[in-house]
Protein backbone atom coordinates (compact mmCIF):
# COMPACT_ATOMS: atom_id res chain seq x y z
CA UNK A 1 0.00 0.00 0.00
CA UNK A 2 2.88 2.31 0.95
CA UNK A 3 4.39 2.62 -2.79
CA UNK A 4 0.79 3.20 -4.14
CA UNK A 5 0.47 6.01 -1.77
CA UNK A 6 3.95 7.20 -2.51
CA UNK A 7 2.76 6.98 -6.80
CA UNK A 8 -0.92 8.87 -5.91
CA UNK A 9 1.07 11.40 -4.24
CA UNK A 10 3.69 11.88 -6.81
CA UNK A 11 1.26 11.61 -9.82
CA UNK A 12 -1.31 14.03 -8.19
CA UNK A 13 1.86 16.77 -8.39
CA UNK A 14 2.58 16.08 -11.86
CA UNK A 15 -1.26 16.56 -12.62
CA UNK A 16 -0.65 19.86 -10.81
CA UNK A 17 2.41 20.67 -12.89
CA UNK A 18 0.13 19.97 -15.95
CA UNK A 19 -2.64 22.14 -14.73
CA UNK A 20 -0.17 24.96 -13.75
CA UNK A 21 2.02 25.02 -17.16
CA UNK A 22 -1.58 25.47 -19.35
CA UNK A 23 -2.58 28.10 -17.02
CA UNK A 24 0.59 29.66 -17.30
CA UNK A 25 0.89 28.63 -21.31
CA UNK A 26 4.29 27.62 -20.50
CA UNK A 27 5.58 25.32 -23.23
CA UNK A 28 8.71 24.73 -21.35
CA UNK A 29 6.76 23.19 -17.97
CA UNK A 30 4.39 21.76 -19.91
CA UNK A 31 6.82 19.58 -22.21
CA UNK A 32 8.77 18.34 -18.52
CA UNK A 33 5.74 16.78 -17.69
CA UNK A 34 6.29 14.18 -20.11
CA UNK A 35 9.01 11.32 -20.17
CA UNK A 36 11.54 12.47 -22.98
CA UNK A 37 9.99 9.53 -25.51
CA UNK A 38 6.72 10.57 -24.05
CA UNK A 39 3.57 10.46 -25.99
CA UNK A 40 0.29 12.79 -26.45
CA UNK A 41 -2.14 11.75 -28.09
CA UNK A 42 -4.84 14.58 -28.67
CA UNK A 43 -6.95 15.89 -31.15
CA UNK A 44 -6.21 13.74 -33.76
CA UNK A 45 -2.92 14.41 -33.53
CA UNK A 46 0.08 11.57 -31.84
CA UNK A 47 2.99 13.52 -30.60
CA UNK A 48 6.20 11.69 -29.55
CA UNK A 49 8.61 13.04 -27.40
CA UNK A 50 8.69 15.71 -24.87
CA UNK A 51 10.71 18.25 -27.50
CA UNK A 52 7.77 17.40 -30.05
CA UNK A 53 5.28 18.26 -26.99
CA UNK A 54 6.70 21.09 -26.13
CA UNK A 55 6.86 22.78 -29.13
CA UNK A 56 3.08 22.26 -30.44
CA UNK A 57 1.67 23.18 -26.97
CA UNK A 58 1.89 27.06 -28.41
CA UNK A 59 0.07 26.27 -31.01
CA UNK A 60 -2.64 24.43 -28.85
CA UNK A 61 -2.68 26.94 -26.43
CA UNK A 62 -2.02 30.09 -28.26
CA UNK A 63 -5.67 30.55 -29.08
CA UNK A 64 -6.97 31.24 -25.37
CA UNK A 65 -6.23 34.25 -23.42
CA UNK A 66 -6.45 31.63 -20.51
CA UNK A 67 -7.19 27.83 -19.70
CA UNK A 68 -7.84 27.13 -16.30
CA UNK A 69 -8.21 22.86 -15.95
CA UNK A 70 -9.83 21.25 -13.52
CA UNK A 71 -8.78 17.38 -12.78
CA UNK A 72 -10.71 15.35 -11.20
CA UNK A 73 -9.53 12.62 -8.67
CA UNK A 74 -7.62 10.29 -10.63
CA UNK A 75 -7.62 6.02 -10.62
CA UNK A 76 -4.06 4.41 -10.09
CA UNK A 77 -2.89 1.28 -10.53
CA UNK A 78 1.06 0.47 -10.40
CA UNK A 79 2.75 -1.78 -13.09
CA UNK A 80 6.11 -3.36 -12.88
CA UNK A 81 7.49 -0.17 -14.31
CA UNK A 82 5.19 2.69 -13.88
CA UNK A 83 1.34 2.97 -13.11
CA UNK A 84 -1.61 3.30 -15.52
CA UNK A 85 -4.49 5.88 -14.60
CA UNK A 86 -7.75 7.49 -15.48
CA UNK A 87 -8.53 10.86 -14.60
CA UNK A 88 -11.63 13.35 -15.65
CA UNK A 89 -11.05 16.54 -16.60
CA UNK A 90 -12.94 19.68 -17.24
CA UNK A 91 -11.15 22.89 -18.93
CA UNK A 92 -12.63 26.45 -18.93
CA UNK A 93 -11.40 28.66 -21.96
CA UNK A 94 -11.38 32.24 -22.07
CA UNK A 95 -10.68 32.44 -26.40
CA UNK A 96 -8.75 35.35 -28.13
CA UNK A 97 -11.75 36.71 -29.67
CA UNK A 98 -13.97 37.03 -26.17
CA UNK A 99 -15.88 33.64 -26.57
CA UNK A 100 -15.57 30.65 -23.92
CA UNK A 101 -16.44 26.94 -23.92
CA UNK A 102 -16.03 24.03 -21.45
CA UNK A 103 -14.53 21.25 -22.14
CA UNK A 104 -15.07 17.66 -20.34
CA UNK A 105 -12.85 14.72 -21.44
CA UNK A 106 -11.13 11.39 -19.69
CA UNK A 107 -7.01 11.24 -19.59
CA UNK A 108 -6.16 7.64 -20.09
CA UNK A 109 -2.56 7.54 -19.25
CA UNK A 110 0.82 6.23 -18.89
CA UNK A 111 3.24 7.22 -15.87
CA UNK A 112 6.88 6.28 -15.37
CA UNK A 113 9.75 7.87 -13.05
CA UNK A 114 11.95 9.32 -15.07
CA UNK A 115 14.36 11.71 -12.65
CA UNK A 116 13.43 12.99 -9.89
CA UNK A 117 9.32 12.84 -10.46
CA UNK A 118 6.55 11.26 -12.13
CA UNK A 119 5.88 11.84 -15.46
CA UNK A 120 3.55 10.90 -18.23
CA UNK A 121 4.53 8.23 -20.68
CA UNK A 122 1.48 8.12 -22.48
CA UNK A 123 -1.88 10.23 -22.31
CA UNK A 124 -4.74 9.77 -24.68
CA UNK A 125 -7.45 12.52 -24.76
CA UNK A 126 -11.44 11.06 -24.82
CA UNK A 127 -12.92 14.66 -26.14
CA UNK A 128 -16.74 14.01 -24.43
CA UNK A 129 -18.44 17.44 -24.77
CA UNK A 130 -17.68 21.26 -25.72
CA UNK A 131 -19.57 24.00 -25.32
CA UNK A 132 -21.20 26.39 -22.79
CA UNK A 133 -21.02 25.58 -19.33
CA UNK A 134 -24.74 25.02 -18.95
CA UNK A 135 -24.11 21.29 -20.88
CA UNK A 136 -26.38 22.43 -23.45
CA UNK A 137 -24.27 21.46 -26.33
CA UNK A 138 -24.50 17.84 -27.68
CA UNK A 139 -21.89 15.79 -26.19
CA UNK A 140 -19.60 13.77 -28.52
CA UNK A 141 -20.02 10.08 -29.20
CA UNK A 142 -16.85 8.93 -28.41
CA UNK A 143 -15.92 5.28 -27.23
CA UNK A 144 -16.46 4.09 -23.31
CA UNK A 145 -13.38 1.82 -22.28
CA UNK A 146 -14.96 0.48 -19.81
CA UNK A 147 -14.30 0.49 -16.02
CA UNK A 148 -10.91 1.65 -15.19
CA UNK A 149 -8.28 -0.03 -15.99
CA UNK A 150 -10.06 -0.35 -19.34
CA UNK A 151 -8.37 2.40 -21.85
CA UNK A 152 -7.55 2.78 -25.05
CA UNK A 153 -5.16 0.84 -27.35
CA UNK A 154 -1.92 2.41 -28.12
CA UNK A 155 -2.44 3.09 -31.75
CA UNK A 156 -6.56 4.34 -31.57
CA UNK A 157 -6.40 7.71 -32.61
CA UNK A 158 -8.16 10.48 -30.63
CA UNK A 159 -11.32 12.36 -32.02
CA UNK A 160 -11.77 15.95 -33.00
CA UNK A 161 -14.36 17.96 -32.08
CA UNK A 162 -16.95 18.47 -35.05
CA UNK A 163 -16.60 22.23 -36.12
Amino acid sequence: MTDLVSADCGIRQLHGRFMDAVWRQDAESFGDCFASDGEWKIAGMHLKSRAMIAETCPKLLGRCEKIQLVTLPAMIELAEVGASGRVHMIEFAKMLDGSSAMTIGVYHDRYVEEGDRWRYAWRHWSFKYRGPADLSAAFVDTPDYGAFPGAPGQDEPTYVRPA
